[in-house]
């Protein structure tokens, strides 16, 4: 069986700029598949690309093993980083507004469990909060039923609270079977929802695999980290340490070597702090940089 969306070196550039440049990678049925990088990687460019907003300068899409077609935005549902609501609607009307563009629905009272709109749904849509906002356009991407549903950074500027609420209602997307792409900045969200993951950076794709797998191919199974200020020479850096920011890193599978080192340059371990690898600290050594810089 084909993977339900496959891309083969797609290209799409800008006056000065190479925003997407020969990107592939394949999404299965019923995975949830992440984008990931900083602001300007070039997630929003591909995924505009592949929902069929914006025209490639190059590449294949396939969908279920075929070019897309004009059914295919019937099968697609989409969360934009940023939706305007019709003003002066209930989130109600919202629903039922949308819902009219589509000859295929979700039943609207399983919708409205889903996204847990009960409550809200005579209120105004400009009285909802952040979260309450991000809920209703979830319930919009999800009206027509998709097979395949694009997610755009749906999490940004969301309090860690509802950002945890939002992930539970993605959970429950991927227990019913649907698909899942999504672009983030946050690796705790990547960690907790994808599958497979696609590390992107200045428009190209830089590694990609499960996460875990991603981690210990480029990781030992630790990593201990000492204020710079608590080295006793902060020009003459310890063995086996490397500096990342305000930090001296080891990367190690031997903890106890390591704090054999740091004890035997009187180090003080008063802020010491051991931790597993985290896509976080991939991306910074598969680029360089961290991964809320633009």
């Amino acid at each position: 069986m084909p993977p339900l969306l496959s891309v083969d070196n797609l290209v799409k550039a800008f006056p000065g700029v190479r925003a997407v440049d020969g990107i592939s990678f394949s999404v299965r049925e019923g995975q949830c598949f992440g984008l990931l990088g900083p602001n300007g990687a070039g997630k929003t460019t591909t995924l505009e690309i592949l929902e069929g907003i914006t025209d490639p300068d190059g590449g294949e899409i396939l969908f279920r093993g075929a070019p897309r077609d004009t059914h295919f935005r019937e099968l697609i549902g989409i969360q934009f980083q940023h939706t305007a609501l019709q003003d002066f609607q209930t989130v109600e009307e919202s629903l039922q507004l949308f819902a009219s563009f589509y000859s295929r629905h979700r039943p609207r009272q399983e919708l409205i469990e889903l996204c847990n709109l009960g409550e809200l749904l005579t209120r105004d849509t400009r009285k909802l909060s952040g979260g309450q906002r991000q809920r209703l356009l979830l319930a919009i991407a999800l009206v027509n039923d998709p097979d395949l549903v694009f997610l755009d950074e749906p999490t940004t500027g969301l309090d860690p609270q509802s950002r945890r609420n939002f992930w539970q209602l993605i959970d429950g997307i991927k227990a019913a079977g649907k698909t899942v792409l999504l672009t983030t900045h946050y690796m705790e969200e990547a960690s907790v929802l994808c599958d497979e993951i696609a590390v992107i950076d200045r428009g190209r794709i830089i590694d990609q695999g499960v996460p875990e797998r991603l981690l210990a191919a480029h990781f030992p199974r630790a990593l201990v980290r000492v204020p710079l200020a608590a080295l006793p020479d902060a020009s003459d850096l310890l063995p086996g340490f490397e500096v990342r920011g305000s930090h001296a890193t080891a990367a190690t599978d031997d903890i106890d070597q390591t704090l054999a080192v740091l004890n035997e340059h009187a180090v003080a371990l008063d802020e010491l702090h051991v931790s597993a690898p985290t896509l976080d600290d991939l991306f910074l050594k598969l680029t360089g940089h961290g991964l809320r810089e633009s």
